[in-house]
Formats: C-alpha cells, structure tokens, sequence
C-alpha cells in the first residue's frame, strides 16, 4: 500500500495533487510520501515484536537526510556502505550506535572514520577486512564491535545483478570457512566478535530462500557457540521484494518474513537486525515528468517524455518495470494507445517501457512512474548534462523541496580548466 491515489480525477501524494508540485518545482522529480515511508518501517518494526531486533534502515535505497531523519525519528537504525553514507546518516542525526557498516570495500580512512565516529558494528566481509580493522582499532586504542558476513551459497532466485548470496558473488566468507575465519577474529585484540551477518540478495519474492539460508545461520550460531564464541546478535540483511507490476501477485508480507525469523532463529535469544531498503522506500517514491513529443514512427509511436535514464536508470540497467501512470486521469471512454516511452538521453538504452498500454497522451501532460523511490535518486547522474533532479517530501497536504535542481552555472562552473589551456 502507498499514499499515492487518485483524488476527483487527478493524482496526489497523500493531499497534496502531484500536478501543483510539477508547477512548483519543474520536472522532472521524485516526491516521497512521510505516511509510506513510516507505514513500511513499522511493518517491518511490528513483525519482529517480542524479539529483542533493531530496524536498520539501508540508506543505499534512498539516502536523502529528510527520509533518514524520518525514519530515525521513527526509530529505525542505519545500515550504510561508505564513508559517505555513514557522514550523511550523522548529519541526520542518526547516533553512531545504531549505523551499521557493512559492504566489501571498507577502506582504511572509512574504518578510522567510524571507529572515530561511534558505530554500531562492522559487518565484515573478508580475512584482509578483518585485519586492518583489528590494526587500527588498535591504533586508536578502542575494540571494534563485529559481525562476519558469512556467504552461504544460497540462490536468492533475483535479478542476477542483485543477488549476493551464492558462492560466486563476491560478498562474505563462504560458510564452509566460517569456523576458522571466527577462530581467527576471535585472537585478535582489537575485535569484538559479536555475531554473524548474512544476506542473500534484493528483490526476494519468495521466503524460501531465507529459510535454507537462517536454518544455516541458526547451525553455525550453535557450532560457534560450542567453540566458545559469544554469538549473541545476528544481522539478517533485507532483501524483501516490492511489486512493481500491480497485475502481480504480491511478495510476501514483513509479517510473513517476521514469522519466518521468529521460527528458524527465535530459539537461539540473539538480538535480530534487518536492513530492509527498498520495501521501506521503493513504493514510497514517484518519479514523475512531462511529455516533450508525441512521435510517429514507423510501426509506433513515441512519447518522448523529460526525464531520462540518467535520472531513473533501473531499466536501462536491470531491465526493470516500472508502472507508469497519467498524473491526470482521462476523459471517460478514451481509447488506450500503446507507446515505447522515452528520454531525450542520446542512448538508444534510454527507454523506460515498449508497447506500453496507456490512456492518449500529448505534449504537456505529466506522467508519473510508480515505485521509484528505491534506487532511483540515489543512483542518478548528469549524464549528457543533464541537471540532477529535486526531490520532494510530501507529509498530509506540506511539501518541501528536500534536494533543488542545481542551475546549469552549478553544474558546469565545478569543472576547473587548468592554467595551461
């Protein structure tokens, strides 16, 4: 459920309609909706009640500092996977105790960063990873709190770009190794070893893959424990799918996944974290923009609409889909038309939708691209120099601008031309 429904005809982000943003702010933008975004973390909080759990947000999804502090006020924690998402989700406000750092590539200057910092944990990825984090946990005289991301080969059943958790993806230790990776954090002075992380991929549309992948977990915690470690937290990653066709049948529910947890991992009595993004995000988000051109082409038509793959690139890169919908609805009786949907990016890649089935359309309507709130402005560019596009928060029937366009001066004047030319 989201909070973006047609009202006497034209669509709005909870009261407030969609086309009196575009004519404030310009398109293309996203808008998010408050309510959404506090439903699913809620869910999601709901669903481990009775379990002693932390909700930690994956800033990765959607990293704007209103929908941080949104959801931080909520109570959620941070999952982040750099040192520049770990500044934002200070800047925030997020307390250092409740970020997790996860990710392959922890550089030194990040691990200094978080350790100087105050962080909840490190999800640690590799035996290198682990050793630089133990010398300079050392250098500064503090012990770093650490999950191991263990791999445990387990076919997520997802987009292959997306999936993490077999053995030739490069996330985790693989769990045929994990007794003697523990062994080994577990001399080492500078490190805590609190816990196990895993996570198996993103856009999971079935619970069995987290069930073969927690009865592991739920293995491997009780063969530590018999090694002596005090295994006492377990970060289960997110991963949970959203729909993004309506026409389909829905992913399973956070209350679903909360029970699956509850029954796999319950009777170990170790704190439960989860690191949901983009079920928190996705459906939370609109893209929405103006068509330039209808065009006629040989055997269809185009429209040709302002935004482009630089500023929604999902299905450029994964092929994804994306319902996209008239922010006015039309006149009753009007014939649908069919469309391939496109930007004005020089790429023939540049097409969000082909044969797309919609209601007539023309130069200056508004269209609105249903859940884009998950991996859409945080994975924007300037491709072409194209201007990155605001982004809107929208809470009852207020809107603020949370990100503004930069002006083409902005854009260009970073550049620095060098004294000899």
């Amino acid at each position: 459920m989201d909070h973006f429904l047609n009202k006497d005809g034209a669509l709005h982000a909870e009261d407030v309609p969609v086309a009196e943003i575009a004519a404030a702010v310009g398109t293309p933008f996203y808008v998010y909706s408050t309510a959404t975004l506090l439903r699913h973390f809620h869910l999601f909080d709901e669903a481990l009640a009775g379990m002693d759990h932390l909700v930690c947000y994956a800033m990765k999804a959607a990293s704007n500092q209103a929908i941080l502090k949104t959801l931080g006020d909520a109570g959620a924690g941070m999952d982040v996977v750099s040192g520049g998402e770990y500044l934002r989700a200070k800047a925030a406000g997020i307390l250092g105790e409740r970020i997790v750092f996860s990710g392959v590539g922890k550089t030194r200057d990040e691990i200094h960063l978080a350790l100087s910092g105050g962080i909840r944990q490190f999800n640690v990825e590799s035996e290198p990873e682990m050793e630089v984090l133990n010398a300079v946990a050392l250098e500064l005289g503090k012990v770093a709190p650490i999950t191991i991301r263990v791999n445990p080969d387990v076919d997520a059943k997802t987009h292959a770009k997306i999936a993490t958790g077999k053995s030739e993806n490069k996330f985790g230790i693989p769990i045929s190794r994990a007794i003697e990776v523990y062994a080994m954090a577990g001399a080492m002075q500078g490190l805590d070893v609190m816990g196990i992380d895993v996570h198996i991929g993103s856009q999971l549309t079935d619970l069995t893959p987290y069930e073969l992948a927690y009865q592991k977990v739920a293995e491997l915690t009780e063969e530590l424990r018999a090694q002596g470690h005090n295994i006492r937290r377990l970060d289960l990653g997110g991963g949970l799918g959203i729909p993004y066709e309506r026409s389909n049948e829905a992913p399973p529910l956070p209350s679903d996944y909360g029970a699956l947890v509850k029954r796999t991992l319950g009777h170990l009595g170790c704190e439960i974290e989860i690191e949901p993004g983009r079920l928190i995000a996705g459906n939370a988000g609109l893209m929405v923009s103006e068509v330039i051109y209808v065009k006629e082409g040989e055997d269809r038509e185009f429209l040709i609409i302002d935004g482009a793959m630089n500023d929604l690139i999902r299905p450029a890169m994964y092929d994804a889909h994306h319902d996209i919908i008239p922010v006015v609805e039309p006149a009753p009786g009007a014939e649908p038309a069919k469309y391939d949907i496109v930007g004005p990016v020089c790429e023939s890649g540049d097409t969000f939708a082909k044969h797309r089935t919609m209601t007539p359309m023309h130069a200056g309507d508004l269209v609105a691209f249903r859940s884009a709130g998950a991996y859409g402005a945080v994975m924007s560019s300037e491709y072409n120099s194209r201007p990155l596009i605001p982004e809107v928060l929208v809470k009852g029937d207020q809107f603020a601008v949370i990100r503004r366009r930069p002006t083409f001066d902005e854009m260009i004047n970073r550049d620095t031309i060098p004294e000899w030319l």
